[in-house]
């Protein structure tokens, strides 16, 4: 039992130790030591930097590489193909990016059926609460506040105006992780300036309108594509 307990415990353990790699790597790129166009360090020599194994090593990798950081040539190794602003380091706390990355991806399939249904069952008490949020996030716009509580509420009363109760469990499950994501990508946007947040309102106004309308299956684009801008959002330079 104790030798099955131990087996059953290694992906985790793998995966926490990936997840610290990304982020030494994604460090090493931020403070230039490995620039755009960069090729990074062999396997060997990075496992061995680490004290992680190569498959650990790997699966940073590929989670840099699904995140656009590093591309990988076929027989030459990885090079760094972005530099992320280096204030996604200040605004997460340590440890947490990959996970926040992983959020994205569950909350881009979850949401974006959430507000396809939203769009077929929405009440005029729904349509309200979704108004609300969305002008109580104008207002912390005008006003520079961050708005994480706001964001959090739209995207909370889309959920409800699902009709089905799993989906905001589902997110309450995540909502720590949830409210760090949002947290780091208002972080970045208002970091950059009033034109971002802007752009990050009306990606809101299009889930919003498409719901109100009934148009199932715009109300699912704009929510996933909402969601997948905003992990990209998080990487660009």
């Amino acid at each position: 039992m104790a030798a099955q307990k131990s087996a059953e415990s290694k992906p985790f353990q793998d995966r926490k130790l990936s997840d610290l790699v990304y982020e030494k790597i994604l460090e090493m790129i931020v403070s230039g030591q490995a620039p755009i166009g960069a090729k990074l360090p062999t396997e060997h020599k990075l496992s061995t930097l680490f004290e992680v194994s190569r498959p650990v090593l790997r699966q940073a990798l590929k989670q840099l590489r699904e995140d656009g950081v590093v591309v990988s040539r076929q027989g030459s190794g990885s090079f760094v193909q972005r530099r992320p602003d280096g204030a996604v380091l200040d605004f997460a706390p340590a440890g947490s990016i990959a996970d926040i990355q992983r959020t994205f991806e569950f909350r881009s399939a979850v949401e974006g059926e959430a507000a396809f249904l939203a769009a077929q069952r929405r009440t005029d008490y729904d349509i309200a609460n979704l108004r609300t949020a969305a002008e109580e996030l104008d207002r912390c716009i005008r006003e520079g506040e961050l708005g994480v509580d706001a964001d959090e509420m739209f995207h909370e009363a889309i959920c409800t105006a699902s009709g089905n109760p799993y989906f905001t469990a589902a997110r309450t499950s995540m909502k720590t992780s949830i409210l760090m994501g949002l947290n780091l990508t208002r972080n970045l946007s208002r970091a950059k300036s009033k034109e971002r947040m802007d752009l990050v309102q009306r990606e809101h106004f299009e889930i919003l309108n498409a719901i109100v309308r009934a148009d199932q299956g715009a109300a699912r684009a704009a929510m996933r594509d909402h969601v997948e801008n905003a992990r990209k959002r998080v990487f660009e330079g």
